[in-house]
């Protein structure tokens, strides 16, 4: 079984990327922000509070996006392993998933990130932003927002993972087939 982390701050190609590395790779793709979209548009409790943050351009609670996360891991219970497309954010995030992970018998194999200058980063949001309907993506303040909660919060992601020996950089700007290029040689040494 492989398990994947993907990183990258917002518009750094980690949904695009996830397309083809769960195909590639038998994954089951598990993206934050799919699982937050799909609980806001059913309305439910947890959707509810977590487009509560979302529209103000903070990221969501760890104990929400946990929850959500545990939840979609239960209903894929045969997977070939998974690709985590948002989550961990944060060192409690990164934890609690390591201690989900062992009870299922399981653990993360490689951490994955695309890295992208900000600046870039800002100009793809803004455009997604304007065919997307996301008001966290048309916001050129609430997007910068998100970029320092990313780098407070996610940023000392790295060192945890490092330590592991499970974190790989990956350059995120160019096309998108140099991109998936250069994340299959990362995956394919695993």
């Amino acid at each position: 079984m492989i398990n994947i982390v993907l990183f990258g701050k917002p518009g750094a190609g980690k949904g695009t990327q996830a397309e083809f590395l769960k195909g590639k790779y038998n994954l089951t793709h598990l993206s934050t922000g799919d699982i937050f979209r799909f609980n806001i548009k059913s309305e439910t409790e947890l959707g509810k509070l977590a487009k509560s943050f979302m529209d103000n351009g903070d990221l969501v609670p760890d104990e929400v996006t946990i929850k959500m996360l545990q939840s979609e891991v239960e209903k894929n219970p045969n997977s070939a392993g998974f690709l985590f497309d948002g989550f961990p954010r944060t060192l409690a995030q990164a934890a609690a998933l390591d201690i989900f992970l062992k009870t299922k018998n399981q653990k993360i194999t490689a951490t994955v990130a695309l890295e992208a200058d900000d600046e870039i980063l800002i100009q793809r949001l803004l455009e997604r932003g304007k065919t997307s309907g996301r008001p966290d993506d048309q916001d050129e303040e609430k997007i910068r927002n998100r970029y320092q909660e990313y780098n407070e919060k996610t940023a000392p992601l790295m060192e945890y993972y490092q330590n592991q020996n499970i974190f790989y950089a990956v350059d995120g700007i160019g096309s998108i087939e140099a991109i998936t290029e250069r994340l299959s040689k990362v995956i394919d040494s695993l």
